[in-house]
């Protein structure tokens, strides 16, 4: 995320100014454009805002250095000698490299300041004693940033909205948004318990999925090598000496050469088609088939269905304060299941059919069709007792001990697949290896 300051005049000669937050600079640059063009202005300038070392000192005390984050050297400049401190240099950082904090610690500032939060410290103080400890420099500089514009009294939500790129879309809402609602702690708690169980469920569908895939591609590259390069150099020497091979030794040799004389064709069917797939992916229509198609996977593809259901329910628990007001925590809680595709069924057909029909929610849900059965019926009782609120937490706690429960299993289940795969494929080169060792000349005396 970059700040910038653009400058401009209106056609009564009067000077303008504003700052705007955008993903990039030049998306930045396009919004600047596009407000210029509305307002009927003429652009002077657009500064971005980076980060600055001074040194500076303060009569006969010691030089000290620091860093400052302004639009311009002249800014910096200015405010240093209001505080009285004598400029001695002030320098543009030349490689300004501000990457995304990892989860862990966007985590563990949420938890920690629902912990706080519990112990009644005010918000500000939470802030203060966070900024001077956390030690990922992006995370810091952004709470700064947060700090200095609360004390201002910008509003919390567009505050914490604008480092949507640094929190995430749905932490930035859920932060925001405590800060204006009356259950501070609550909110910060469940983002926290949220966070947390995005974390573990990626962590472990990692070792269920992405671990096993990676093994299985090494294990293939190692066939590869064995069959491409060191079995020929053996089973070669057979057949210069016109020795007749055995079948497997044969077979195993006529993979060898065919893999030789295509090289290109085995580089082009392993290197391509993952290319070609990650790229497609990334694409906004590529991510909507992936995701539909990662809840039909056999097994894990349940595994995930209920996952985003849970982590729906409980952002949907955790916003929802009446049938009145259901249709944002209903988006909100679409956006952050982080699925392109049920997050579309549920903004595309459940909320219209609730606002232009006035269906209620689980007719709604029923029609998006990435709800189970289960939820619908959990979501009909609730609707007609009135508890759907607490209903949505039931739900999640449930489907939580489900995934997690099931997980474990599903991932015990596929490390003894691999293993056993593992030792078909040790097995079999084995044989080979065994087959060719026992080939031998035959004697020249032999009749």
């Amino acid at each position: 995320m970059v700040e910038l300051r653009f400058n401009a005049i209106r056609p009564n000669g009067q000077i303008l100014s504003g700052t705007l937050s955008a993903e990039n600079y030049s998306e930045g640059k396009k919004k600047v454009n596009l407000l210029i063009a509305k307002e009927k202005l003429k652009l002077k300038s657009v500064e971005k805002k980076s980060t600055y070392i001074y040194k500076i000192k303060k009569g006969n005390e010691p030089a000290i250095k620091g860093e400052q984050r302004a639009f311009s050297k002249d800014e910096v400049e200015k405010a240093l000698s209001k505080l009285g401190y004598q400029v001695l240099s002030v320098n543009k950082y030349m490689f300004e490299w501000n990457p995304k904090p990892p989860p862990q610690e966007i985590l563990s500032f949420v938890k920690i300041s629902a912990e706080l939060l519990e112990q009644k410290l005010s918000y500000s103080e939470i802030m203060t004693l966070l900024i001077n400890d956390i030690e990922n420099k992006t995370l810091r500089e952004t709470l700064k940033q947060i700090n200095n514009d609360l004390k201002k009294g910008a509003d919390s939500q567009q505050v914490f909205l604008r480092y949507q790129s640094v929190f995430g879309k749905f932490t930035s809402y859920m932060l925001g948004l405590a800060a204006k609602s009356g259950n501070m702690t609550e909110i910060y708690r469940a983002t926290a318990k949220f966070l947390e169980r995005r974390m573990q469920f990626r962590k472990d569908l990692r070792s269920a999925l992405i671990t096993p895939i990676i093994t299985m591609f090494v294990l293939f590259l190692a066939i590869l090598f064995y069959i491409g390069y060191i079995f020929p150099e053996t089973a070669k020497l057979f057949v210069r000496f016109k020795i007749p091979l055995p079948p497997m030794t044969a077979f195993t040799l006529d993979i060898s050469e065919f893999l030789l004389g295509n090289i290109g064709l085995v580089l082009f069917v392993v290197i391509v088609p993952p290319i070609i797939f990650w790229r497609y992916i990334s694409t906004k229509r590529g991510k909507m088939f992936f995701d539909k198609w990662l809840l039909k996977i056999p097994v894990v593809g349940s595994l995930i269905h209920k996952t985003l259901i849970e982590v729906f329910c409980r952002v949907f628990y955790t916003l929802y304060s009446g049938s009145a007001e259901s249709i944002e925590p209903i988006r909100i809680a679409a956006e952050a299941s982080d699925n392109a595709y049920f997050e579309q069924q549920i903004k595309q057909i459940a909320i219209p059919m609730m606002i232009k029909r006035g269906a209620g929610i689980t007719d709604s849900f029923a029609a998006s069709g990435v709800f189970t059965e289960t939820a619908i019926s959990r979501f009909h009782s609730g609707e007609e007792t009135g508890t759907i609120k607490n209903t949505a937490l039931q739900l999640a706690n449930y489907y939580e001990s489900e995934t997690v429960f099931r997980l474990k299993n599903i991932i015990e289940m596929i490390q003894v697949s691999v293993a056993m795969v593992i030792m078909i494929v040790m097995i079999g080169l084995t044989l080979v290896s065994a087959e060719t060792a026992t080939i031998s000349p035959k004697s020249p005396f032999a009749k």
